[in-house]
């Protein structure tokens, strides 16, 4: 019997993002096997909100009529795992592994320390209060902060009561077994406080959320949060997942790790007055990546605390991360008090929190109070404050280093080194196919000592993929490589350039004149190279249409450039910087034509000089700085 002759209905279930060209595809199908009606159910983004699979929208059509695309039916209201963005929770919730859950656990000291400076103590009325911990992971701050509230409880009139506990807690845990665990021990401590099994169920049952705190909503603001927010890869996170989150919070921008939205999400969570703390990364306030936080920040908040933890044992296991504690206040205030390394000691710790909470500080306070740290989307500055304002009367005198006709740019990456570096010589392509390449390893010395690598060169000099018929020879080497090429994660995006390096390679770099400065150092490494290499990745360049190169290097090794980079980026482990296009460009520089041709010739004769007296003097003349400036600068550079 022929398909026509049947009388089907069936039901088709779309994501969010389906178009009208797929389901024009659908009804079609649907007249040819004879269908007689088509049901299409389409999950909007909401209807994924908290692990629910709610049917938004639902609508049908006959196959002979696509104007009733979008009548709405009544469905039944939820259907099992049909949501992708709750499957992506789901796969995070079962993770095993710290990593892929970003677990980092804090100290007890710490914890009580981060609670003191919010103002959530035990002689407060905290049944009052409205708390937050959006990842309470091994329990590390709900504890202590049960502490507190069942204690304060205690001594207010009423007593320990459901009714008035209930409201002053949240706390959330994606992972399921973590979940779980805590549960019981939360149980367990309110058992201790004589709660009935009831009672305790219905506490826990209104304090613990178990899902995704990013996804989650509340029924009321909070006066405080607080916590270690996730520190979590953009790459562990599944893609729909992140999708989602891109389209709920503003702030997530360029590589941000997880931790960002958290902090815009618990800072939208704030009642008018009420305080945020947490321990995490603080790179948000430097890096590129941060400035829309830092503008959210800056137009509705204040940053009130700024205590840097680099280097302290803050935490149960060792981190490579960078933490500070902030706090960061639902208020207009443009003053921030700052403090860098406390002892991780509870008396120590005690004691720097009434320093810093303090109404007006004491002329001996070991604090420091700045203002108007927060500026905008700029990168923020929390310390070496007078070089600060040395940075700030340079920046207000002449113009960054890309208005004088200097460029700033980072070598290739290729994704692939092995298959795209070699020796020079040896490479088998074309000899336009290939560039001497220059690496960390041949600067060294401080000059430079080429080593005789070089890197495949796909491009020709408008930009474009060369053609691989044009050159046989590179048509060979690459297919000799092709699975290692072809795997890489720039090639699966788009197979048709699979051969492409990851930054696209402009051969001209090759003969211009250049400084070349490695990412890390504990100083920057001013390198001449007179336009015969090309950079690898982890060189960044300087090129000047107007500038003399040579007088420019004397300038950067003067400690103009660990100046800006010094008070812009984020300190490595060791005082290590990281020189970055981002950081460089920021450096202020007097225009070449405004520079006399007495001092010109000066700047170009002492680029290699071993006399960093003369070098600064010079430098001192083209600023119009001072010895102090000077000693500023030159102290900088040694540090």
């Amino acid at each position: 019997m022929p398909a026509s002759s049947y009388n089907v209905n069936i039901i088709f279930i779309f994501n969010y993002n389906v178009n009208v060209r797929d389901k024009v595809k659908v009804m079609s199908l649907g007249n040819w096997y004879g269908i007689s009606r088509l049901y299409i159910l389409r999950f909007t983004r909401k209807s994924c909100s908290n692990g629910a699979m709610n049917a938004q929208t639902f609508s049908h059509c006959s196959t002979q009529d696509a104007g009733r695309m979008n009548t709405p039916l009544s469905i039944q209201p939820q259907f099992d795992g049909f949501c992708p963005v709750t499957e992506a929770v789901d796969r995070l919730a079962s993770a095993s592994g710290l990593e892929e859950r970003g677990a980092i656990y804090t100290k007890r000291e710490v914890v009580d320390f981060i609670l003191d400076l919010v103002g959530y103590e035990a002689d407060k009325p905290l049944t009052t209060y409205r708390i937050l911990e959006p990842s309470f992971g091994d329990g590390d701050f709900i504890h202590p902060i049960l502490d507190r509230l069942l204690t304060a409880a205690q001594r207010e009139p009423g007593g320990l009561t459901v009714t008035r506990l209930k409201p002053a807690l949240r706390a959330v845990e994606l992972h399921r077994e973590t979940y779980v665990k805590h549960r019981s021990s939360i149980a367990a401590k309110l058992q201790e406080f004589g709660f009935s099994i009831s009672e305790i169920e219905e506490l826990v049952a209104a304090w613990l959320i178990q899902g995704d705190f990013l996804l989650s909503d509340f029924d009321h603001d909070f006066t405080h949060v607080v916590g270690n927010p996730p520190y979590i890869r953009q790459e562990i996170i599944p893609n729909i997942l992140m999708a989602e989150y891109r389209q709920r919070y503003e702030t997530i921008f360029d590589r941000a790790d997880i931790y960002i939205p958290f902090i815009e999400k618990s800072l939208s969570a704030l009642e008018q007055g009420g305080r945020l703390s947490f321990i995490c990364a603080d790179r948000w306030m430097k890096n590129r990546y941060g400035r829309k936080l830092r503008d959210m920040v800056s137009r509705d908040y204040s940053l009130s605390i700024y205590v840097d933890m680099v280097d302290t044992p803050a935490f149960h296991s060792a981190v490579t991360a960078y933490p500070a504690i902030t706090v960061i206040e639902r208020s207009k205030e443009n003053r921030t008090r700052v403090f860098a390394r406390p002892d991780i000691d509870k008396d120590a710790l005690r004691s720097l929190s009434r320093d810093l909470t303090a109404q007006e500080l004491s002329k001996n306070s070991i604090v420091r109070e700045i203002r108007d740290v927060a500026a905008g989307s700029e990168p923020w500055v929390l310390s070496g404050f007078e070089e600060l304002a040395l940075v700030r009367r340079l920046e207000a005198s002449f113009p960054r280093l890309e208005a004088v006709g200097c460029k700033v740019g980072i070598g290739v990456a290729t994704g692939a080194d092995k298959a795209f570096i070699g020796d020079f010589e040896t490479l088998d392509v074309e000899l336009s196919r290939k560039l001497p390449l220059v690496t960390t390893k041949d600067i060294l010395t401080g000059k430079v000592q080429w080593q005789g690598r070089g890197v495949i060169n796909p491009f020709n000099e408008d930009g474009k993929l060369v053609r691989l018929e044009d050159y046989p020879r590179l048509a060979r080497y690459l297919e000799e490589r092709r699975d290692v090429i072809a795997g890489r994660h720039v090639a699966t995006k788009a197979p048709a350039n699979w051969y492409r390096t990851i930054d696209r390679i402009h051969p001209a770099i090759t003969a211009q004149e250049k400084l070349l400065i490695p990412d890390i150092k504990g100083d920057a490494a001013i390198v001449y190279e007179p336009g015969r290499l090309y950079p690898h990745h982890n060189l960044y360049f300087i090129t000047s249409s107007a500038w003399d190169v040579r007088a420019l290097q004397t300038v950067m090794k003067s400690g103009i450039a660990r100046l800006f980079v010094s008070l812009y980026s984020t300190k490595m482990r060791g005082g290590f910087l990281r020189f970055q296009a981002q950081y460089l460009r920021r450096i202020c520089l007097p225009s070449w034509d405004t520079v006399s041709e007495e001092l010109r010739a000066k700047l170009r004769t002492l680029a290699d000089t071993d006399n960093p007296k003369e070098r600064n003097a010079a430098v001192a003349a083209l600023y119009g700085l001072s010895a102090a400036d000077m000693k500023l600068i030159e102290g900088g550079a040694r540090a």
